[in-house]
């Protein structure tokens, strides 16, 4: 699964590898800290998960990460997971989330990558993606509303954080909306 790439001719999707460590370290920043982990990414912490998402593709695990590159698959500029086992989705929801280095923001990669990967969610037989954003994070719930996906409902997760839920049905292989 490793040569899985996915491309729109803009943005290619490809599964992480450990020699993008060095790209992620570099392009976090104070929002992808906030965001996502709220503490700074360590080397030996960001090589561990980048290895345990090697290992969920090897096995075909119910993580699937991938890259956000440039098309010419030299630049890592984000990466995007599919996660099929998130405590509280129905079966066929897969949870997608995302994070974008900060000299790519706002050039619409994002939402490409999220149209890409909701074709290979579908594909791998899910029927609902589904983001989930803290209602303070106005960025990422603005990607999406523009990558198709509508406002469901507000909970408290088991963290005690209150998230935003988007839903966008996923049609068969194929049918998702062009860019």
């Amino acid at each position: 699964m490793h040569d899985l790439n996915l491309s729109d001719g803009v943005v290619v999707l490809s599964p992480l590898r450990l020699d993008d460590v060095d790209a992620h370290l570099a392009g976090e920043d104070e929002l992808l800290v906030r965001w996502l982990s709220g503490e700074p990414a360590t080397r030996a912490g960001t090589e561990t998960y980048f290895r345990h998402c090697i290992e969920q593709w090897a096995t075909c695990g119910p993580l699937r990460a991938l890259g956000i590159r440039t098309a010419d698959q030299r630049t890592l500029v984000g990466y995007i997971d599919l996660r099929f086992d998130v405590e509280g989705l129905e079966p066929g929801q897969v949870n997608i989330s995302y994070v974008l280095y900060p000299a790519w923001r706002g050039q619409g990669l994002v939402s490409r990558a999220v149209r890409l990967i909701c074709r290979y969610a579908a594909a791998e037989g899910a029927t609902q993606g589904v983001i989930r954003v803290d209602p303070e994070n106005y960025a990422s719930a603005a990607v999406a509303r523009r990558s198709g996906f509508t406002y469901d409902k507000q909970l408290v997760e088991e963290d005690g954080n209150r998230t935003d839920w988007y839903l966008l049905s996923l049609p068969d292989e194929g049918g998702l909306p062009s860019t």
